[in-house]
């Protein structure tokens, strides 16, 4: 007979600023992702509305702020734009691979020269190669790096010029951090590729969803995510899609959804 299942203990961190929203305090409630049941719990806490960060999952618990809504992308009934039909043209002979969870110099480098020019006061700015380790390799779910390359050059690879740590799950593809090469003569729309590449191929494999993180009114360095329609946003009655209206709120709590039966691997459709 299995152990039962116990019901996980969370815990609530300290306020801290947000770096989202200017004079604004974050707080967040999280648990941890260990033992044999730990992937059924992060893709049931995914649901409804949590992130993964290494072996712990957490969400926004602000006591005066609700702006974090949590998106998911629709895969099978995307529809790039015509702007996003010539990001995947232009950026169509990179290779793409889905690597195991394991950092390399290459990663690092990249992640580096990304964070110096998109984040240089950010948290992860200080980040060291112990801690690049950590956020790629302590996980406790099915995880992988891909891995955006230029055409191999004399039969070696080419450069990374993008990387991706996702994760795979039975309802769709969790886009956990994405990093790529944003220098002078770097390839324009390189971010908005990687989505773009993980929509497409969440499709083929049949998996509906790619979820997107948080998305937040009002912050600039959140609006990417509105392109990627149609999107689906995490509220009081559950999912619905972007352009619905809020009902009004719920009188029962959302529970968690039923386990779905795990797809395919998706990465090489």
């Amino acid at each position: 007979m299995s152990a039962p299942f116990r019901f996980p203990k969370f815990f609530v961190t300290n306020p801290s600023p947000c770096p989202y929203l200017p004079g604004k305090v974050e707080r967040k409630v999280f648990t941890e992702l260990t033992g044999r049941h730990a992937s059924e719990l992060n893709e049931a806490l995914g649901r409804i509305g949590f992130r993964r960060s290494q072996s712990v999952a957490y969400r926004p618990s602000c006591i005066d702020c609700s702006a974090c809504i949590s998106v998911r992308v629709l895969a099978a009934e995307f529809e790039p734009s015509a702007t996003q039909r010539k990001l995947l043209r232009r950026h169509a002979d990179l290779e793409v691979s889905a690597c195991k969870p394991w950092t390399t110099d290459e990663q690092y480098s990249l992640l580096r020269r990304y964070l110096a020019v998109r984040h240089p006061g950010g948290g992860m700015a200080e980040m060291d190669e112990s801690d690049f380790a950590d956020m790629v390799e302590q996980t406790p779910v099915r995880t992988y790096v891909i891995e955006y390359r230029e055409p191999p050059v004399d039969g070696r690879p080419g450069k990374l010029v993008g990387a991706c740590l996702s994760d795979q799950q039975s309802d769709g593809l969790s886009m956990i951090y994405s990093f790529f090469d944003v220098g002078p003569d770097a390839r324009k729309g390189l971010g908005t590729y990687i989505i773009l590449d993980h929509i497409v191929r969440a499709a083929r494999a049949g998996l509906p969803y790619v979820y997107l993180g948080y998305w937040v009114e009002g912050s600039n360095r959140m609006a990417y995510k509105t392109s990627f329609r149609p999107l689906e946003r995490l509220g009081r009655d559950g999912w619905r899609r972007m352009d619905e209206a809020e009902p009004a709120p719920a009188t029962k709590a959302i529970t968690l959804p039923a386990r779905r039966t795990r797809s395919r691997l998706m990465i090489d459709a």
